[in-house]
């Protein structure tokens, strides 16, 4: 399905004020939107807006692979079943020019409101913006191939639009960059173009000038076997974007979610670190499979938000059970729904007592493994019926204090003890 990548060079006038608000699209349905404001490059908008789209929804922009358009990057990923289920809008930005590629090394495309692709999903943005209200503090991309690498520029030209990002299989800002007009770097996309992660922040600082506030989350997946986007770019892109967030090179926690796969987190530990970065052993270029949307939306934090019911403040109830010995104790933590909807995907949170550190865990993926931690279900344990229960337990080191957790949150929202 997906095939290869990169951009044309394409000259345009800089991006223009905000459009009016205009009316929204039909429900549940994927419509093109026309005149929705500067359009440099001349790009098609598709919006997906979901039937129980919510107030001031979350934006999330889904980009093509080269060679693809907005609708099949739509049928051929799960946005928006996503949106069905928690309530946001996608934008799926969709090239004309011949290449069927995205700009990401003109001049103009790597700079804040210079031109080319980035000014018209900017302005899809906007037009989003105004015809739903939507949170201007959620905007989210995500991009595959081609898309990966407009990601990646996207996040670097308007830092104070994106709140995070996603990139399978692209390299990083600036690293495709030409003057030439050529669309191909055969430097970069051969994984011999290399930086210091300072001279990599470096090309995203300078595509705003004087920025000086917050800037996105990324998310970065790649295989190993890239013989279009070769390898070295993954390690290049995290170089890059831990300078940007300004935080350490040297991974915070590593861990392996699916087999052949290496997650490492930058920054942080919890789902939504700075920086996250996956690969994927044995893979090629076509990187994306099925299911992978959803960690998407878990690192954006999508899913912690929506119309999807979720049991209120005495809808879900706990008992902990732990059995100590010398330096060491397990737990066993049974939850129960009793609220009156089903739990579709839960998080059980609690804080461990001081000196408790866990070292394995079943059920659940925990994280970190002391203070305050996030149990998250399994693949086969993540739907709970009203009245419903699910075990699950973990072991754990301690240096006096053998006690099971005192209160836990599910969802957010506080649970009874018994």
């Amino acid at each position: 399905m997906l095939l290869l990548l990169t951009a044309a060079l394409l000259t345009a006038p800089a991006a223009s004020a905000r459009p009016q608000a205009a009316a929204p699209v039909p429900a549940a349905t994927l419509t093109e939107v026309t005149g929705f404001g500067a359009n440099p490059s001349s790009l098609q908008m598709y919006v997906y807006a979901p039937a129980n789209v919510t107030a001031h929804p979350p934006v999330l922009v889904a980009v093509h692979w080269c060679g693809g358009s907005g609708p099949a990057m739509y049928s051929g990923t799960e946005y928006s079943q996503l949106a069905d289920r928690y309530g946001f809008v996608v934008v799926y930005p969709s090239v004309t020019r011949s290449s069927k590629c995205f700009d990401v090394s003109s001049p103009q495309a790597l700079r804040r409101g210079g031109g080319s692709d980035p000014v018209g999903v900017k302005s899809m943005i906007d037009w989003v913006t105004a015809a739903y209200a939507a949170d201007t503090g959620r905007v989210y991309a995500t991009g595959i191939s081609s898309g990966a690498m407009m990601t990646n520029v996207l996040l670097g030209d308007y830092p104070d639009v994106f709140a995070a990002g996603s990139a399978f299989s692209g390299v990083p800002f600036g690293c495709f960059a030409t003057t030439d007009g050529s669309e191909w770097n055969s430097a970069c996309s051969g994984g011999t173009v290399i930086h210091t992660a300072r001279e990599w922040g470096d090309l995203v600082r300078a595509a705003y000038p004087g920025y000086t506030g917050s800037r996105p989350r990324m998310q970065v997946w790649h295989g190993t076997e890239d013989d279009v986007l070769r390898y070295p770019n993954f390690g290049e892109e995290i170089k890059q974007w831990t300078d940007v967030r300004g935080v350490s090179q040297t991974p915070a926690a590593t861990d392996s979610p699916a087999s052949g796969w290496t997650r490492t987190r930058y920054g942080g530990t919890g789902d939504q670190a700075p920086v996250e970065a996956v690969s994927l052993q044995g893979v090629g270029h076509n990187l994306y499979a099925w299911g992978m949307a959803a960690r998407v939306i878990t690192f954006f934090g999508l899913d912690a938000s929506g119309p999807t019911p979720q049991p209120q403040p005495g809808g879900c109830r706990v008992t902990a059970t732990t059995n100590a010995w010398n330096t060491g104790l397990t737990t066993s933590v049974t939850l129960t729904n009793t609220g009156t909807t089903t739990v579709d995907g839960w998080r059980l949170g609690f804080t461990l007592p001081s000196g408790q550190t866990i070292t394995n865990g079943w059920g659940a993926t925990y994280t970190p493994a002391s203070g305050a931690v996030t149990a998250t279900n399994a693949t086969y344990n993540g739907t709970l019926a009203p009245n419903a229960s699910v075990t699950v337990g973990y072991q754990a080191t301690h240096t006096g204090s053998s006690a099971a957790p005192g209160a836990f949150t599910l969802n957010g929202a506080t649970c009874g003890a018994s």
